[in-house]
């Protein structure tokens, strides 16, 4: 049984910190003015944030800032250093981050500032939660997907604090994998701004358009998380923080939901698994907080399953007007105090003292001298009623005794004076520990490879399916194709990837292997046993769990590239992976014209054709809806439009992938691309079949050898992605 539990509860706004402290969390998250991932949650202004530090410290508790949201390179170089500083140097406990720019930027300039590596970074091992631990991550943020022994073997593995959601909405998405908002809408989730497109009604069609999922309309809508049941066993499989969601809810459901969790962590705390058990009343107020057509317990217990989802009504639902108001009347309308003990010193011809002395802290401060009373002398009773006024401060006393000589008068203002100025240096001698000192001066960013080499336009290929690499081997123009582990079945892996780089390597070409876009326990366990065997130039990465275990297993950084999901948005994130000696980088693909040009292209690849992946999740479509198979298959969204989202269940690593209605085509703008540096592309051939791979591949082919022509094109409806009008 663990000694300490930490319970993390989200604050919108200040109102929500207050309660939520009061209501017992051990540390608040919330998000500033800019670069948090709830952009529309009404978050904290400057001085809110500055005043929130103190506070919580005042009562023994901690603030983590979000700033987990992607940055351009203007925000990175001209915002983020002043925007931090200050809470910085208030003492702010940590921040939250998903840019790995980000982490490297608060590293090299707010070296003493905890980074808690963000849910949204998609951590789902040991293997990438050790890569992050090693450059500097003291708390890793776990996917909600994982399992609790998959946390276990984190927690066993590694000296770092683990995070895990225990409460609230859940992302149908693995978090961090979602472009559904922002390519179908303009609202990136990356940039904190998710139109949550998921909790919209779609049809689920088979791949000959045979509708499976029935009368349920909403099948990637999950339902709220609720693991009341769980905490014993959570703690006791390596879960430190007990991280509540929604700080885009009401204060009323933030406090109401902390107080119940606390009450039953203490519970464990107190008399361990044996003596747990969870009341029906409170099971009833968490629902009647808020729900989605019933609770689930997410992940923990079980891979996925049509009852984790909310499939007929999505919407979050609270009852109980009356809990509501015993919350708000408990910890919103009244204030959070601090118990502090006092003596009030007076005699004649010295100057009156109070003391306080609140845990090891104690601090005296003197006054005015009395007088001589001439009509009413003070009396205990008097004083002690004017010194006990604390309202405005965080603090009442809970015993105040006085030590007072008789015949003497004070006025009511010097004993308000005195009581100010001492309860003013209690705050004080409370918040100045956590106080630092700017540790240098803002340097912008600057880097060692200005040698990069450029060549010629390069073409390379992805390929999903076997047919698809028989198309493109063919072309010369093609210089690499990047085998994706969809196209395999495990057991002939090795075998078949061997005979694709012979093929390749005959015709000049390189193979690199893509290693699955989620990279869990099992998957990390299979690759142990074939990476020595499997025969590829390279590989491309998805996720920092395969980076860190290819690391781990002794591939050369220099062989590996990262894909866009890796997000380079800023040259500093672009270079920080560099400086670790990876290979390459691919643009990301929400970054628009103007965003392109301040930012170094060299040597990345960029993706110029493809339908693009806009969720992978641990749900299956397949299964949730016509019955597991365990076999690949192509199947359908339909949305309220009548348009068709292609979907691919990967059964090896058991995730979906949903990808857009329509493909990124930027045949038309090859040649603004190569003004922009941008000399290697990238053909994504994902559900294509041999005859759609040869004409594009054509096309692209003639394009580079003759000029891009645009009435060579014709391929029906395509899409330039974010290229000319971005996400905010």
């Amino acid at each position: 049984m663990r000694q300490k539990l930490e319970l993390l509860a989200p604050a919108g706004n200040l109102t929500a910190l207050k309660a939520v402290i009061h209501a017992g969390a051990d540390a608040v998250y919330f998000g500033g003015s800019a670069f948090g991932a709830r952009a529309y949650a009404d978050n904290f202004k400057k001085e809110e944030v500055l005043f929130a530090i103190d506070f919580a410290h005042i009562h023994g508790r901690k603030t983590f800032m979000a700033v987990n949201t992607l940055l351009k390179e203007q925000e990175m170089e001209e915002q983020l250093y002043d925007y931090l500083l200050p809470y910085y140097e208030q003492g702010l406990d940590a921040v939250i981050v998903q840019d790995f720019g980000v982490f490297s930027f608060v590293k090299q300039h707010f070296p003493k500032l905890p980074i808690h590596a963000s849910t949204q970074m998609t951590v789902a091992g040991a293997e990438g939660a050790g890569f992050l631990a090693k450059l500097g991550a003291s708390r890793i943020v776990m996917a909600r997907e994982m399992s609790l022994s998959e946390i276990d073997s984190v927690y066993q593995a590694l000296d770092v604090e683990i995070e895990s959601f225990v409460h609230g909405a859940l992302c149908y998405c693995y978090s961090g994998q979602c472009l559904f908002s922002s390519m179908i809408g303009g609202r990136s989730g990356n940039r904190g701004r998710c139109a949550q497109p998921c909790r919209l009604p779609y049809e689920c069609y088979d791949v000959n358009y045979h509708k499976i999922s029935g009368k349920e309309k909403f099948p990637l809508s999950p339902k709220d998380l609720c693991t009341i049941d769980l905490i014993p066993k959570l703690a006791g499989h390596g879960v430190f923080s007990f991280k509540i969601e929604g700080r885009m809810k009401q204060p009323e459901y933030a406090a109401g939901v902390t107080a119940i969790y606390r009450k039953y962590i203490d519970m464990y705390l107190n008399h361990g698994e044996e003596g747990y058990h969870v009341l029906p009343e409170d099971n009833r107020k968490l629902f009647d907080l808020g729900n989605r057509s019933g609770f689930t317990q997410g992940y923990y217990n079980k891979q996925n399953g049509k009852e984790m989802l909310a499939v007929k009504q999505p919407s979050h639902t609270k009852s109980n007007d009356e809990l509501q108001r015993q919350i708000k009347e408990a910890y919103i309308d009244k204030e959070i105090k601090e118990k502090i003990q006092g003596i009030f010193f007076m005699k004649e011809g010295e100057p009156a003292a109070l003391t306080v002395d609140f845990g090891e802290h104690r601090v005296t401060k003197q006054g005015a001298v009395p007088v001589t009373a001439k009509n009413q002398p003070l009396t205990k009773e008097f004083v002690l009623e004017k010194l006990q006024k604390t309202g405005g401060t965080p603090f009442e006393f809970g015993r105040l005794t006085t030590d007072m000589e008789d015949g003497l008068y004070q006025t009511v203002s010097a004993l308000n004076e005195l009581r100010r100025e001492t309860l003013e240096e209690l705050e004080k001698k409370l918040t100045e520990p956590y106080r630092r000192k700017k540790y240098r001066e803002y340097t912008s960013f600057s880097h060692n490879y200005g040698n990069l080499k450029e060549y010629d336009i390069e073409l390379r290929v992805f390929a999903e399916k076997t047919e698809q690499f028989e198309a493109a081997v063919n072309y010369p123009p093609v210089s690499r194709i990047y085998m994706d582990s969809m196209a395999f079945d495990r057991d002939s892996l090795v075998k078949e990837l061997k005979e694709k780089q012979n093929t390749a390597h005959k015709l000049g070409k390189e193979l690199y292997y893509v290693l699955p876009a989620v990279f869990r326990r099992h998957t990390a366990e299979f690759y142990k046993k074939v990476l020595p065997a499997l025969e590829a130039d390279g590989f491309l990465v998805k996720s920092y769990d395969a980076l860190g275990f290819l690391l781990n297993e002794g591939i050369a950084a220099e062989k590996l590239r990262l894909d866009a999901n890796m997000y380079t948005f800023s040259n500093r994130t672009k270079y920080s992976f560099l400086e670790l000696g990876i290979g390459g980088d691919t643009v990301p693909l929400e970054l628009n014209r103007k965003e392109l040009n301040a930012r170094d292209n060299r040597g990345s690849e960029m993706i110029v054709y493809g339908y693009v992946p806009i969720m992978t999740s641990a749900q299956c479509i397949p299964k949730n809806f016509a019955g597991c198979q365990k076999t690949r298959g192509m199947y359908y969204l339909k949305d309220r439009y009548g348009v068709y989202f292609p979907v691919k269940n990967h059964c090896g690593e058991c995730y979906n992938v949903i990808y857009n209605s329509r493909p990124l085509q930027f045949y038309s703008l090859a040649e603004e691309l190569k003004d922009e540096g941008i000399t290697k592309w990238r053909l994504n051939f994902t559900i294509e079949n041999r005859k759609e791979t040869e004409q594009i591949l054509e096309d692209w082919c003639n394009g580079i050898s003759h000029g891009f022509l645009k009435e060579r094109f014709h391929h029906g409806e395509i899409t330039y992605g974010h290229y000319k009008r971005g996400v905010e």
